[in-house]
């Protein structure tokens, strides 16, 4: 069995909390906040009113209230958006990225607990700390929210041993999941055309919330034509923005151009073939079809 664990340093962690918490976050995700309980948690997004995407996150409960695990580099952003919707909402909005930390391990290990489920978004507690199986993809593991002084004594007892978190990344880029950089994504793509619903990150039968109108017209017409897709460079170096052709016809576009890239793609056009190999000014590569996207 893997006893690697992965200190997600690069995670933050806000709560929200207060009376009104849960109907606040309701209206704003992407996700109903009814799938989040004690024993469920779920992934969601927070989208512009026209449904590009801005930011995402996974949603735990805890205690009266929610925690939100977001990329560290979005955090700020994330803090300022949801006090300016605040209002006059009785909500408490707390960073306490310096009170907790994210880890995550193996689905193998995460199994192999008394009390875990192979239920994506499956959540119970270890010591009193939430312990989530990852509600997108199974294969990315768990992940344990933990108070920073508890956290190396817990990973002992779990006897799980720290790794390198560049070897997290690369398993979530091979599984086609973008695992940092979000930022490269923001207002460039509608939040449905970054795989959300295969991710379970949107929900199509709960009510309102920001961005859902456009999101609910691309689905039900049958508009969604582009696609988030991972990139395996072959040789070179990408650049961000870049317009990927063939046959002079452009098929896509460089959105996250660093170490773990992603393009957007118009996997509907003719001129687009996943077993092809791609040039541009600089690099040679391919474009990759998750197994778990059926396109």
């Amino acid at each position: 069995m893997n006893k690697s664990v992965y200190i997600l340093k690069d995670r933050a962690i806000i709560y929200v909390n207060g009376e009104d918490a849960k109907d606040f976050l309701q209206n704003l995700i992407s996700n109903d906040i009814n799938k989040v309980t004690e024993k469920s948690s779920c992934f969601a997004s927070l989208l512009t009113p026209q449904g590009k995407f801005l930011y995402e996150f996974i949603v735990v409960k805890h205690k009266s209230g929610f925690f939100i695990d977001c990329e560290k580099t979005q955090s700020d952003e994330i803090f300022k958006q949801l006090n300016l919707y605040k209002i006059r909402s009785k909500v408490e909005i707390l960073n306490l990225s310096n009170e907790f930390v994210v880890a995550c391990f193996g689905y193998e290990k995460y199994l192999s607990m008394e009390d875990s489920k192979d239920i994506l978004g499956f959540t119970f507690k270890y010591r009193e700390d939430p312990v989530i199986l990852d509600p997108r993809n199974k294969n990315l593991g768990a992940r344990i929210i933990i108070n920073l002084e508890k956290l190396y004594l817990s990973l002992k007892k779990l006897d799980l041993k720290d790794d390198k978190i560049e070897n997290y990344y690369i398993q979530s880029h091979k599984l086609g999941i973008v695992p940092k950089n979000l930022n490269k994504l923001q207002n460039k793509l509608f939040g449905i055309e970054c795989n959300f619903e295969e991710l379970n990150g949107i929900d199509f039968k709960k009510g309102c919330y920001v961005g859902q109108e456009n999101t609910a017209r691309i689905k039900l017409k049958n508009k969604l034509s582009k696609r988030l897709l991972p990139i395996e460079i072959i040789d070179g170096k990408l650049i961000e923005d870049e317009k990927i052709y063939n046959k002079n016809v452009e098929i896509g576009k460089v959105l996250i151009n660093e170490d773990y890239p992603f393009a957007l793609i118009k996997f509907l056009d003719k001129n687009f073939n996943k077993e092809q190999i791609f040039k541009s000014e600089n690099a040679t590569f391919k474009i990759i079809k998750p197994k778990w996207l059926k396109i």
